[in-house]
């Protein structure tokens, strides 16, 4: 018995995300200015993956975040730049990852654990309180209120791992148990001062 006649196509030409979009956003999308060493950062993450230059594209999107508070579509580009990557691949990894955000919130995050033993001692009654001290619109697509002015954003998120300590908030970095609407007039009073 013969194997049977099969036609393998071609493989389709490689582009390279650098030939794309040579020096990040090639005119796509305007980068923003870099505070100083941040492109030395970059390479230097980029370092602790010699395998493969991909495994340190979520370290570079954490470190954009950080550095300008959401993934821009720049930001997109640029890293797949510093990759070699098409921007696809960095795309996919935004929209999966619910840490990652695509456009600007507040300036000072509220995080309200909406998870059982949270809400069972009132968070959803604390996430509200927030709102209106905050002066939020409704929540985005994404679950996050944003007051006018950029200063606050309110969202409900999964589980901040103390339950025993509910209700659980987070503001920006700053982890906070046992909070009341008493408590929270105090956090907002503290984080504005």
């Amino acid at each position: 018995m013969s194997a049977p006649n099969t036609v393998v196509p071609p493989p389709a030409p490689e582009i390279s995300a650098a030939a794309a979009f040579p020096e990040g956003a090639q005119g796509h999308h305007e980068l923003p200015a870099f505070p100083s060493g941040f492109d030395a950062q970059a390479d230097e993450l980029v370092t602790h993956y010699p395998v493969s230059k991909r495994s340190a594209s979520l370290p570079l999107l954490h470190l954009w975040q950080e550095t300008f508070g959401y993934i821009s579509p720049a930001g997109i580009e640029w890293i797949a730049g510093k990759l070699e990557l098409q921007p696809i691949n960095i795309l996919e990894l935004v929209t999966f990852y619910p840490m990652f955000r695509e456009h600007p919130i507040g300036r000072i995050q509220i995080k309200v654990c909406r998870t059982l033993s949270c809400a069972l001692a009132g968070s959803y009654a604390l996430c509200d309180h927030f709102q209106k001290k905050c002066g939020t619109a409704e929540p985005d697509a994404h679950g996050i209120a944003t007051s006018p002015d950029k200063k606050y954003s309110v969202e409900f998120v999964e589980c901040i791992a103390s339950c025993g300590t509910a209700p659980v908030i987070m503001i920006d970095d700053d982890f906070h148990e046992n909070v009341t609407t008493a408590r929270a007039d105090e956090l907002l009073a503290k984080y504005t001062a």
